[in-house]
């Protein structure tokens, strides 16, 4: 019997709530080949000159006229982090670290209980942002879940109290933090006014479209208006005004039902929520997590949240207005006629890429406390020839009855209006000087074989052009005249992660990927200051077979001018690379590594028998100069 420990949230969900089986299987094969077809001249440059006319260099070019000043370093599977010469690297805080006084150090026997790990850093860290305020650092930090097996070490990674319970719920949600800096040295201020834990527990506010609707309505809150908690929260964005955007992903894998025989929603379905949860338990001790008795309860979560890390007393909000799915991260711009425009990706197989366009518009120094309240939501159709356009979600569009159900039943939206299904769209991250946007596909096994769980085809083709796409690919694309609420847009593949090393099919991937810099499973992504892109990875690190090579997960930077990428930071043993920030100065970055040793073989960062942590680190130069 397979350990559901053992398994990714995406295998499970297949195995608890499998999709359609495929379908018109010789028009999919036809599809396929003339696709493959068209992709043999793309490759040689890279996919880089298809559409947009991108300058991508070959490998010897681009190193002759590196604009990336560091040396690579080479993959690896040793158990610390590689940054380059010239570089340093420091813990900043770490799962079960203290947020005050009161709280206990960290217990590598025990992992700690429910009090101590609400006193405490929460657990596999993901997306995060730092804010400056009044010369303080203020640092807001997503908890994405927990490693079963780690945080219960004594029950083969089975709650088995009520106590067991609240630690788990206890350990996912936000971190916000401050952080002091003495001498170049990053340490957690505790018993900071701005120190604050947001977890499975907290009270949470329900804004926007869907805010009281009766599928939002349950015993506890009957006017659809107040939820508890955010957890398995992704990736993040920030806002102009000041707030920190939390994006909840997978929150189906924390339902469950008492009974068995219960005849689960086909809109639940659509989303994962099953008869099983992924182990936590919480059901257990918390009613909510039961769909056979709580079964509007799974609607009250999917969304992005947004919080002021800067007043430890207000109230975050649920933002339904940007929808309701698995969401990575939440990429806002300011358009040029002021309106905010924010990217939103659904990290599942076979689904789709959005954009939501406020009602109002952003004023500076004015109150945009509600920007997000209200606006249209859109999906992405690529289409062969480079060019795409936006698909708005409306009543009209969708055939669905209100905007409040749009934002409820988002997937299913998407899926009425013939949107594009995407190998697992993961960050997206806008150019800093230009209309430029790119998003990571990080993989997806079904790509050209079956469809996704509401039946949509997942063909072969345009931005997703490899059957069982096992690397992934970062797709980018340009808003017509430069204008992020405009309808159309053109695009084309910055990069294809792959492996030269052992391919010399599609599977080595594109031109700008070498036997030196190559990877798989790009999902975190991020711009800096100067325009350098940073892709983080999760993916498989075995450094075998289709990956051999490719060590661990890693961290690279490219220049997206001259598309050369090169390697920056490996992380440890059976991590992720995610999450990324900068000081003000630019001086130190930020970077999160993520379920280090999630099958046994780490104990990053302490060493020796020490229990495996997830960890924000903070990477400076030795010169202490600006990273770029």
């Amino acid at each position: 019997m397979i350990d559901r420990e053992d398994l990714t949230f995406d295998e499970f969900d297949e195995i608890e709530n499998p999709g359609p089986e495929q379908t018109d299987f010789e028009i999919l094969t036809d599809k396929m080949l003339a696709r493959r077809s068209f992709m043999k001249g793309g490759l040689a440059l890279g996919l880089g000159s298809l559409v947009l006319g991108s300058t991508v260099l070959s490998s010897r070019d681009a190193m002759a006229t590196s604009r990336l000043a560091f040396k690579a370093v080479a993959a690896n599977s040793n158990d610390t982090i590689t940054v380059p010469d010239g570089y340093d690297w420091q813990v900043v805080v770490r799962w079960g670290d203290p947020l005050w006084s009161k709280g206990v150090n960290f217990d590598h026997a025990t992992r700690g209980n429910g009090e101590s790990q609400e006193l405490s850093f929460g657990d596999n860290n993901d997306g995060m942002a730092l804010f400056t305020h009044e010369g303080r650092y203020i640092l807001a930090v997503n908890n994405e879940y927990t490693n079963r097996k780690i945080i219960y070490p004594g029950n083969d990674g089975k709650p088995a109290t009520a106590d067991d319970v609240r630690k788990g719920k206890a350990a996912h949600g936000i971190s916000v933090l401050e952080l002091s800096n003495a001498d170049g040295y990053w340490t957690v201020v505790k018993d900071s006014k701005y120190n604050r834990r947001l977890t499975a527990d907290s009270p949470m506010e329900i804004t926007g479209p869907a805010r009281g609707h009766e599928l939002l309505k349950t015993a506890a809150d009957p006017s659809g208006t107040k939820s508890l908690g955010t957890w398995n929260n992704c990736g993040n964005g920030r806002t102009p005004w000041g707030t920190y955007l939390t994006c909840e992903e997978n929150f189906n894998g924390y339902f469950s039902s008492s009974d068995e025989n219960y005849q689960v929603d086909p809109a639940l379905k659509r989303y994962g929520v099953g008869l099983k949860d992924w182990g936590y338990g919480w059901a257990m001790t918390d009613e909510r997590f039961d769909i056979s008795k709580n079964p509007n309860e799974p609607n009250r979560a999917g969304y992005i949240v947004e919080i002021d890390p800067l007043d430890p007393t207000s109230t975050p909000k649920k933002r339904t207005a940007l929808g309701r799915f698995k969401h990575e991260n939440a990429e806002l711009v300011v358009a040029n006629d002021g309106h905010v425009v924010v990217y939103l990706g659904d990290d599942e197989r076979g689904e789709f890429l959005y954009r939501f366009v406020s009602a109002g518009k952003y004023v500076q120094g004015g109150d945009n406390s509600n920007l997000l309240e209200d606006g249209t939501l859109y999906v992405a159709k690529f289409h062969e020839d480079g060019k795409g356009e936006w698909l708005a979600l409306t009543p009209e569009t969708t055939g669905m009855k209100s905007k409040a159900e749009i934002c409820i039943h988002t997937r299913m939206a998407a899926s009425a209006v013939g949107a594009t299904t995407m190998d697992r769209p993961e960050w997206v991250t806008s150019h800093p000087s230009k209309a430029e946007v790119y998003c990571a596909l990080t993989n997806n096994k079904n790509r050209g074989v079956k469809p996704n769980k509401g039946g949509d085809e997942t063909p072969v083709g345009g931005p997703n052009p490899r059957e069982k796409n096992l690397f992934g690919q970062i797709v980018r694309w340009r808003p017509e005249g430069g204008d992020h609420t405009a309808k159309g847009f053109g695009w084309d593949l910055f990069a294809m992660a792959g492996n030269p090393a052992v391919h010399n099919d599609l599977r080595k991937g594109s031109a700008n990927i070498t036997e030196e810099n190559m990877f798989n499973s790009p999902d975190g992504l991020a711009f800096d200051s100067q325009g350098f892109l940073w892709i983080q990875t999760d993916g498989n690190y075995s450094n075998a077979k289709d990956f051999a090579g490719q060590g661990n997960n890693q961290m690279l930077c490219a220049d997206t001018e001259t598309g050369e990428i090169k390697r920056f930071l490996v992380g440890p043993k059976e991590c992720e690379v995610t999450g990324i920030t900068w000081s003000a100065d630019r001086r130190t970055m930020f970077v999160g590594i993520q379920h280090p040793g999630e099958r046994g073989d780490s104990h990053f960062p302490d060493g020796g028998d020490a229990a495996p942590r997830s960890a924000v680190i903070a990477i400076t130069k030795k010169d202490g100069s600006v990273i770029g």
